[in-house]
């Protein structure tokens, strides 16, 4: 029987939502003019928008503090631009960290000319004086799934973050459960379900539904869904 935890939930029925004619932004944090007390950062992961761009538009963000800038395509590609010169096409299944310094700026793009495209944006900023700007990109394997894939780390599995803050994502058929051992039960846990139904720590989850725990060892979750693909985080200082 799992012990329900301590921890908050983002429904995403509940998000900020910012909206122009050719883009849409959900907030599960506060960002921009999406302000509410009860939707403050979780440590060090200071954003997470759902974003849907439409077809040949484009945006561009700059950076007010160290920032470790992570781009998830969840449907089709994305073109990007950033301050170091890079250039390049992000599809799904694939994802990238911009590790970008205070006042660079990256922009993005929807390369169609007909469709929409979806994408996942995370920030993890980072204060410290020795931040060297960077861009990696890393192939995820979902095919094999009822397992965590790991996407980054401060060591080598996955991408290298600049921090103490590990990041894995798994796709699961349903009612396969499984559990995520935490490399330090002082640090924080963020879920969120990118498709599909979980239940996480006793509690029901559905697409694009965020959890935050704090105060455990390990993570138990079951599918109940199929192709249900969760991303879990487990971030330093909360």
């Amino acid at each position: 029987m799992i012990t329900q935890t301590e921890g908050q939930i983002y429904l995403a029925g509940q998000r900020g939502c910012s909206q122009l004619p050719w883009f849409r932004s959900f907030h599960t944090f506060n960002f921009g003019l999406y302000q509410d007390q009860n939707r403050k950062p979780f440590g060090n992961l200071q954003v997470l928008n759902d974003d849907t761009l439409a077809a040949g538009k484009s945006f561009k963000m700059q950076l007010g503090e160290n920032t470790e800038v992570i781009l998830l395509p969840i449907v089709g590609a994305v073109e990007f631009k950033n301050s170091l010169g890079e250039t390049g096409i992000l599809e799904s299944g694939q994802m990238q960290i911009f590790s970008a310094a205070k006042g660079m700026n990256y922009k993005i793009t929807n390369p169609y000319e007909t469709e929409l495209v979806n994408f996942i944006q995370l920030f993890l900023t980072n204060n410290s004086n020795s931040f060297p700007p960077k861009i990696q990109e890393i192939n995820i394997d979902l095919e094999n799934r009822n397992r965590l894939f790991p996407l980054f780390s401060p060591a080598q599995n996955g991408l290298t973050t600049h921090q103490e803050t590990f990041g894995y994502i798994g796709k699961y058929v349903g009612r396969q459960e499984d559990l995520y051992q935490l490399k330090n039960p002082e640090n924080g846990i963020f879920v969120f379900i990118i498709e599909g139904a979980f239940e996480v720590q006793n509690r029901l989850m559905e697409a694009r539904d965020g959890l935050s725990l704090r105060n455990l060892d390990e993570l138990e979750f079951e599918a109940l869904s199929n192709d249900a693909i969760i991303l879990i985080l487990e971030i330093a200082g909360i």
